[in-house]
Parts: structure tokens; sequence; C-alpha cells
């Protein structure tokens, strides 16, 4: 078959088109058959009947990636004997950084732990107690179980592709289980689930970085307005920036966009440490460091079956795990491929302890001067949030330091880069997973899922659609769920 349009690229294509089109019927017209009912419907049922699923899922993730690193099999690399790795540490660092969680970061470094401390998992909103809890959650939401559920994918990848010669796709690590039914309808049926979660789960987080980019255009430039123009105007010009990188290939424009993204988000957080409040940043940081650890495995089973009206588990962390799943074999597969030639130990170490150890520190610089801030300034930042928009909380932190308009700035800048890699990255992996795990994708199918990610971000956004677009990816990440079960086993 043409190597161009396999058997996974035409079905994932079509659905992927009808999707849009169903999210972009108004509502009144489809009633409770609108995408908007449907999925809500259906995202419901899933976090209630399968939150625990979720939460188990994470947490053996995390289990299997530690215990790997203590085993035998720790040595062996991912590749021939004889490979090197083709990525210094600092590119390869920032590669997993920028396809991991980069846009996420930006968005959520100041708001989550706002909207933790005003409604904590337990006890009363805006106290000591909230503040602590309210760091902690974001360290665990940001923290290892994400980082292990990307590894575990990842690492079988790698391992199958570049040491057992398997063609570079989800359904080729499942050969052991399943045998030559993977290369069927069955193999044909995984990659497809992988490739729906992937299309809407990076859709979302370019709709989420639009937004951004046009809360920080509108803040920094009076003449522009935060609205849905400036936001299409916005998905427009980075898709031709992230066309342009895509064509580039993996060793220059990812490559040279990550180590900047790098450096860009590195220099905005000691700017704003050290403008801020030192000393509260990294003692916050420290103590919440060793109370995440401490509290970990509590954390990790954490539901209320005796509180049936308190949600904050559902709409958090269980949300997060789901969430995480989606992205999975988007950042699986990205990290899989710029890992050959790493030990098993180095990879899990690297994509476990280091985007955590940053992820803590990133919240403990933003989240912690947001609530020095709001606890001990009295300055509202909440009021900030809840009248402007999340996507306005990074801003109304650095207006409150010196040179809070340079840093908006930079922020901007970062964000858009972020924005341009993430893009870049997805178009990379949906090419290799729709052409039978093809290394070096033809340009031609990067740019036809390039189109279709930046059009879904853009009507969706449009439509209002946005949330369904999120809820369907969730949606993806439960029969996801079960194949990284498998993978596990498998790669076992």
């Amino acid at each position: 078959m043409n190597r161009k349009f396999t058997s996974v690229f035409i079905i994932s294509v079509t659905v992927a088109i009808l999707f849009i089109i169903w999210g972009v019927i108004p509502e009144e017209s489809l009633g409770s058959a609108s995408l908007e009912s449907v999925t809500t419907s259906v995202h419901k049922f899933i976090i209630e009947k399968f939150g625990w699923f979720y939460l188990l899922t994470a947490t053996f993730f995390l289990v299997f990636a530690v215990w790997l690193l203590f085993t035998k099999y720790g040595t062996i690399k991912l590749g021939p004997n004889d490979s090197e790795p083709e990525y210094n540490y600092i590119t390869w660092f920032g590669m997993l950084f920028s396809a991991g969680m980069g846009i996420g970061l930006v968005f959520w470094g100041v708001a989550e732990p706002m909207y933790h401390y005003s409604t904590p998992p337990v006890g009363e909103g805006f106290t000591d107690q909230a503040a602590k809890d309210a760091m902690r959650y974001s360290f665990f939401h940001w923290g290892l179980h994400p980082w292990a559920i990307y590894s575990v994918l990842g690492l079988a990848l790698a391992y199958f592709t570049f040491r057992k010669g398997e063609n570079g796709i989800i359904s080729g690590i499942l050969r052991p289980i399943f045998g030559d039914r993977v290369d069927g309808p069955l193999g044909t049926l995984i990659n497809f689930i992988a490739v729906f979660a992937t299309i809407f789960g990076v859709a979302t987080s370019l709709g989420l970085g639009a937004i951004q980019i046009s809360g920080g255009a509108s803040y920094l430039f009076s003449g522009i307005e935060n609205n849905i123009t400036t936001q299409l105007i916005i998905i427009a010009i980075v898709t031709v920036l992230f066309m342009l990188s895509a064509q580039t290939g993996l060793n220059k424009g990812i490559r040279y966009l990550s180590n900047i993204n790098v450096i860009l988000a590195i220099l905005l957080m000691l700017f704003l440490l050290f403008t801020g409040p030192t000393n509260f940043i990294m003692d916050f940081f420290t103590t919440t460091l060793g109370v995440y650890v401490q509290n970990l495995p509590s954390m990790s089973f954490r539901l209320t079956p005796f509180n049936a009206d308190n949600t904050w588990v559902q709409d958090w962390t269980i949300f997060y795990w789901a969430w995480w799943i989606s992205w999975a074999p988007f950042v699986g597969m990205f990290i899989a491929r710029i890992s050959r030639g790493r030990t098993i130990r180095e990879f899990i170490l690297g994509v476990l302890l280091v985007p955590t150890i940053f992820g803590a520190l990133w919240f403990s610089v933003f989240g912690g001067s947001a609530l020095h801030l709001q606890h001990f300034d009295s300055i509202a930042i909440l009021d900030i949030i809840n009248e402007q928009g999340t996507e306005i909380a990074l801003f109304s932190v650095f207006e409150e330091f010196p040179l809070g308009s340079l840093m908006s700035f930079i922020a901007v800048l970062l964000i858009s880069t972020f924005f341009i890699t993430s893009a870049d990255s997805a178009t990379f992996v949906l090419g290799m997973q729709t052409t039978n795990g093809s290394l070096n994708p033809s340009n031609f199918i990067k740019f036809v899922w390039g189109i279709i990610q930046s059009a879904s971000a853009a009507i969706l956004l449009y439509s209002g659609g946005l949330a369904a677009l999120q809820r369907a990816s969730i949606i993806a990440a439960l029969p996801f769920a079960i194949i990284l079960i498998c993978v596990v086993f498998s790669f076992f």
C-alpha cells in the first residue's frame, strides 16, 4: 500500500473531519445529539464510574517505572549495544519538556495553585493549610505520575523500535501478546485510538495556547482585544510558523526551538524568583517537595467514597490522569524517537525526575509568588482571574513586580515557541503513527496533520466547543489506558 495512505491515515483523517463538522453545527440544531451534549454525558459517566480505574492505572505505571530502575534490565540500551545517544542532555531535556507540558505549565503555573487555595481538597479555603495543600497538589498533578505514564509508553516504543526492529507504531509493541493479529484490523483499531487521542489532546492545547497569547497581547498592548478574532489570527500566524518548522525536520526546527524554550523558561523563572519573595519561594519549594514525597502513596489512592458531594478529586486529579493518558501516545512516541542509544535506567531517571523537579520549581516560583501576593499582601489575584479569565493569571502576577511588562512579553514569546514545538512535535508523531512508523514521515503527511490540528483548534474555539474537544480526548483515554496496561505486560 502507498505509505502515504495507510488505513490508519484514511480512517483517522475522516473521523477527525467528521468530528470538527459535528462540533461546528450549532447546539440548538442538534439538541441532545450535539457534540457538547454527547461528550458531556459520556464524560460524566466515565468520570463517575471509572475514576478509580484512572487512579489505579496511573499509580501502577509509576510503580512499574520505579521498579525497572532497580532491576538488572536498567543497563539495557534502547538500540544496539554500541549505539550512542543522538542528542546531548540539554537538548534531550529541552525536547522532553517542550513536547510534554510546555503550554500547560505556563497556562496553569499561577492559576492552579490559586484555585486550590480558594477551594482546597479538604478544609477551608484561604488559610495557611489551604496554601500548603494547593502547592502540594500542584506538584502531584504535574509530577511523577504524568511522566510515569509517558515513560512507560516511550520506553516500550523505543525498545521495540530500536532494539527489536519493530516499525515504531503502538500496535507493534503488542506483538508478544496478540501475535500477527496486530498487522490486521486489531492493529488498525489500536493505532486509530492513539491517533484520535493525540489529535484532540493537542488541538485543545493549541486552543489554550491561543487564548493565553491573546490574553497576554491584550494585556501588553492597549489596541489589541482579547477576543475570538485575535485568537484566530494568532492560530493562523502560529500555524504558518510551525508548518515551516515541521518541514525542516527533527534536527533543525524542533531541536533549536526546544533549546530556546528551555532558555526562555529558565530566564523567566529566575527573574521572578529573584525579583519576587525569594526566601518564601525557596522555603515553600523545599517544604512542599518533602511533603509531596511523604504523602505520595496516600495522594495516589485518594478518593472520597463517604463524601459523594465533594467532586474535587473528579474535577482535578481524575481529570488530569485521564488527560495525561490521552497525551501519552503523542509524548510517548516523541520521547521514544529522541531517546535512541540511552539505557533504560538513564531514560527513566531523565524522563521521571528532571521534568518533575523543574515543574515543582516552576509552580513554586509562579504559584508561590501569586499565593504570597494574595495571602500576605492582600492583592486580589483570584478576583482578577475570576473577572478576566484564567489566561490573565500569569500577567496579573507580573504586574506586581519590577519590569512586569518585560516579563509578560517574554512569557508571550515563550508560550508562542511552546505552541510551535508542541504542534510541530504532534505533526511529526501523527505522521509516524499513520505511515506504519516511518521515522521521517513525508512533508505532505505532516502538512495534512498540521492543517487538521489548527483547524480543529480554530473551529472549536470559534464555536465554543473547546471543552467538548477536551472531553473527547479524555473519553479516548479510557480505551487507551487499557492499551497502555497491555503495553506494560508486553514489554515485560
